[in-house]
């Protein structure tokens, strides 16, 4: 039987109605200048990885068609150049280049196209897409985002609940341009990063239990890799003079079927309250791991947890006790509106990676700026400046920055 997404084109020309599938559609050019430098404090290997490098990202999204199936249609487009790299510097994620000889493209590209089919509250989508949910969290951490190849279904037909599953079976990754089986994160060594899945299944979904408090759960398949359960929970509500977010999730990660990647038994419980008075919002977090292995996520994206968004690492290793202090503040209230900063102190303990034997520890301290045009010609253009400092007793120390300009200009 043939995939949905080989059934694209029988299923496009299906559809003659034309309605508003060009009244409504809307396309954005992206324009991202990325500088990422990760610099290794002694040791063995590289002495770093650095590049600088130039993307545009084209999108366009049709509206929909009317009868009782909707049909719409959604393309990306990405193209990236090099700026400034080198084969002992590469490796980024920013740039593609040869795995054998390490010589970096001077340009690469990369395009996908999906259908969306709609009936009521109830969307099917077909082809390349990149979701976000906690069991795969494709966020553009560098120049491109990932993009997976399969269908997604996502139902809104009872008021609060909101159910989504789908099968992928192919990712560009973020630094490739071809269709490449899934794999599983194997930084540290924890597993067979270079094992194969044929695809990736998920579903589950998202319910409004209250105004202010809202559950989910979720289960993801990477077949004969791992299979994961998500659960969590998040509320809001006014406190004193100001507002608190809290959360509470938990991941329970086992190896499924053959196992190619290796054995995985791990259980990841994430605990975060973020407290917003006037200009500042305070964050505390806390995540405990368990089991005897690490906690697996997909390849080439970023894991969804409590430490989202760390420079340096993701502390996932087998055991470990990690705490979380992150500051934000916004300038809008000194006349600064657009102006913010973050520091954040992460500390990791009680490693138990072979090379710690259960007394490994990291650390690290994130500084961020970001500033984005309110008025003018140059509305929407957004700098964003970021700096790591990570230490450990395990592995090498490592100074990372990163600097982005983005700006995104609406062409319909």
């Amino acid at each position: 039987m043939k995939p949905l997404y080989a059934l694209l084109p029988l299923l496009v020309a299906t559809q003659v109605a034309q309605a508003d599938f060009i009244k409504d559609s809307k396309g954005s050019l992206q324009i991202r200048n990325y500088y990422f430098d990760h610099d290794f404090q002694g040791g063995p290997g590289l002495d770093e990885m650095r590049e600088w490098a130039q993307g545009f990202i084209l999108k366009a999204d049709s509206g929909y068609t009317e009868g009782p199936v909707q049909f719409g249609l959604s393309f990306i487009g990405m193209t990236g150049f090099q700026l400034d790299s080198s084969p002992d510097r590469t490796g980024t994620g920013l740039l593609s280049f040869n795995p054998r000889t390490r010589e970096v493209n001077d340009n690469y590209s990369k395009a996908g196209i999906s259908a969306r089919f709609k009936v009521s509250n109830t969307e099917l989508q077909v082809g390349h897409m990149t979701p976000l949910l906690p069991i795969m969290f494709p966020v553009t951490a560098r120049l491109f985002p990932p993009l997976f190849r399969g269908g997604m279904v996502t139902s809104g037909e009872i008021d609060g609940l909101t159910l989504r599953g789908g099968y992928f079976d192919r990712q560009k990754y973020r630094d490739s341009t071809e269709d490449a089986k899934l794999r599983v994160s194997g930084l540290n060594g924890r597993f067979n990063g270079t094992a194969e899945s044929s695809g990736f299944m998920f579903g589950g979904g998202d319910y409004k239990l209250l105004d202010n408090l809202t559950g989910s759960y979720y289960y993801a398949q990477l077949n004969d890799i791992y299979k994961q359960h998500y659960v969590g929970l998040t509320h809001t509500t006014p406190l004193g003079p100001g507002a608190l977010k809290s959360e509470a999730y938990y991941f329970d990660s086992s190896e499924d079927g053959a196992a190619k990647a290796g054995r995985v038994d791990n259980g990841n419980l994430n605990l975060n309250a973020a407290y917003t008075l006037g200009a500042n919002t305070f964050s505390l977090g806390y995540m405990h791991l368990s089991g005897d292995t690490g906690m697996p996520y997909l390849a080439s994206i970023d894991p969804y947890v409590m430490v989202g968004g760390a420079l340096a690492t993701e502390y996932l290793n087998p055991k470990e006790r990690v705490w979380q202090f992150k500051h934000d503040y916004d300038f809008a209230r000194h006349g600064l509106p657009g102006l913010k900063t973050q520091i954040r102190f992460i500390q990791g303990r009680n490693i138990h990676e072979p090379v710690a034997d259960g007394n490994g520890e990291e650390w690290e301290r994130d500084l961020e700026v970001s500033y984005v045009v309110q008025s003018g010609s140059l509305a929407g253009l957004g700098l964003r400046l970021r700096h790591g400092h990570y230490q450990n007793n395990f592995s090498r120390d490592v100074e990372q920055t990163r600097v982005n300009i983005d700006y995104t200009l609406a062409l319909w």
